[in-house]
C-alpha cells in the first residue's frame, strides 16, 4: 500500500512522512565509503612521505605515536603470512556489501555498511598496488596506542562499522528498515509463564481438579445433590 511506513524506521513515526527512497540510502552509503577511502588514502600518502625511514613521532606524552609500518596481514597486523588470503577476503566483503545494498532501507545500516566498504576498499588498494606486488601488497599502518597494535584509518572504520552492525542486529533492526521484536511471553503483564492444565510453575504438578459431574463440592465441605424431577407416587405434593 502506498504511503505505508516500515516498522522500526524513525522516518515512519505517526504523522511523519513516508520512507525515503532506496537510492537516498545508497547515496549515503557511497558517500561515507568515499570519505573513508579518501581519508585513508591521503593519510597513508602523507605518512609515507613524512615518516619513511624516520624515527616515530610521539604525541600527547607518548599516548599517541605516529610511525610507518608495512603490514602484510589483516587489520591490526593479524595473519602476516597469508596476505593473498586476506586480499581475497576483502574482495568478497566488498562484493557482499554491494549485493546487500540492493535491500538497503535503513540509515543506520547505510552508515555501518559505508564504514565497512570504505575501510575494506582502503586496505584493498594497498594490497593491489603497493609493494611487493599485486594481491600481495603491504598495508601502511601508522597509528600506535599503548598496548595496541599499529593501525590506520581504514582499520578503525572497519571496527566502528562492525560494532554498529552488531548493535543494529542485536536491536532487531534489519537492513530493509524493519524491526523484529520478540513476541511477548504468555502469562499476563506480570511476566509470568503460562502453564498447562494440571501443571504448576517450573513444570511442578499442579492442583488436581475434579472431573465435571453431577455433584459439586461446597465451600463448607458438604456436597449438594441437584434436585430430581418429581415423579408420581413419591409423596411430592
Amino acid at each position: 500500500m502506498n504511503g505505508a511506513g516500515t516498522a522500526g524506521d524513525p522516518d515512519h513515526e505517526a504523522g511523519a512522512p513516508g520512507p525515503a527512497p532506496r537510492p537516498r540510502r545508497i547515496r549515503l552509503l557511497v558517500m561515507i565509503a568515499m570519505v573513508v577511502f579518501v581519508a585513508d588514502l591521503v593519510s597513508k600518502t602523507v605518512v609515507v612521505a613524512a615518516l619513511s625511514h624516520r624515527a616515530p613521532v610521539r604525541l600527547l606524552g607518548g599516548l599517541l605515536t605516529l610511525r610507518e609500518l608495512r603490514n602484510s596481514g589483516a587489520a591490526f597486523s593479524i595473519g602476516t603470512s597469508v596476505t593473498v588470503v586476506f586480499t581475497l577476503i576483502a574482495l568478497g566483503v566488498i562484493v557482499a556489501i554491494l549485493r546487500t545494498a540492493r535491500r538497503l532501507r535503513s540509515i543506520p545500516w547505510a552508515v555501518s555498511l559505508g564504514l565497512l566498504l570504505g575501510g575494506a576498499a582502503g586496505n584493498l588498494g594497498d594490497r593491489l598496488f603497493r609493494s611487493p606486488g599485486f594481491l600481495r601488497g603491504n598495508v601502511v599502518d601508522w597509528i600506535e596506542l599503548p598496548h595496541w597494535p599499529v593501525f590506520n584509518v581504514a582499520d578503525s572504520c572497519i571496527v566502528c562499522g562492525g560494532v554498529l552492525a552488531v548493535l543494529l542486529a542485536a536491536r532487531g533492526v534489519s537492513i530493509d528498515g524493519t524491526r523484529h521484536t520478540a513476541a511477548p511471553r504468555p502469562g499476563g503483564p506480570g511476566g509470568g509463564t503460562a502453564t498447562r492444565a494440571g501443571e504448576g510453575p517450573a513444570g511442578e504438578p499442579g492442583p488436581r481438579e475434579d472431573p465435571p459431574g453431577p455433584r459439586s463440592a461446597a465451600l463448607d465441605g458438604t456436597r449438594s445433590v441437584p434436585d430430581r424431577p418429581a415423579t408420581p407416587g413419591d409423596g411430592s405434593p
